[in-house]
């Protein structure tokens, strides 16, 4: 009689493979929007540092600007976005007097800047009285930007990034 009522119950109870697949097809959806939320979000912390450190080296220029705050005033730090220096040698090894100083200030600033940060540039423009320094860098932000902007240029089309920094000497 007992094996009978379980009998009667009908079909064997648990999951089917319908409800199986739907499950894993939820799941999977789930775990590749994971997968895009930490794509997004390790290209905005790269984005980040970048201007992160174009800040800190927009600084740099005008602490050594500051130390030697006579040149800069006499446009000495002067120099423009797409220029290279020449490498006017080591300032360790010799004198260097003001000029050669800043110089040196300048070429050391723009060959970091070109390590640092992708195709990586600054200018300096001192103009006015009292001296007003402003200070750019500029770098290629284009991976970043693709991401904030699908709509945007592809990736290998150049976004230049921009940091500003203008004071008074």
């Amino acid at each position: 009689m007992m094996k009978r009522a379980l009998m009667s119950q009908g079909r064997p109870r648990g999951f089917t493979l319908i409800e199986v697949m739907v499950a894993l097809v939820v799941l999977s959806i789930g775990l590749l929007g994971i997968g895009k939320l930490v794509l997004f979000s390790a290209r905005a912390n790269d984005s980040a540092y970048l201007r992160g450190q174009a800040t800190a080296m927009a600084y740099e220029i005008l602490d050594n600007m500051r130390s030697n705050r006579v040149t800069a005033m006499q446009a000495g730090y002067d120099t423009a976005l797409a220029t290279t220096p020449p490498n006017p040698g080591s300032c360790v090894e010799i004198v260097c007097t003001a000029a050669t100083l800043a110089n040196y200030d300048v070429y050391q600033w723009k060959t970091r800047l070109a390590a640092a940060l992708p195709s990586g540039q600054g200018a300096v423009v001192t103009a006015g009285t009292p001296t007003t320094a402003t200070i750019t860098v500029q770098w290629d932000d284009a991976v970043a930007q693709s991401t904030f902007d699908p709509a945007g240029a592809p990736v290998g089309v150049a976004q230049p990034m921009t940091v500003v920094l203008e004071t008074v000497l």
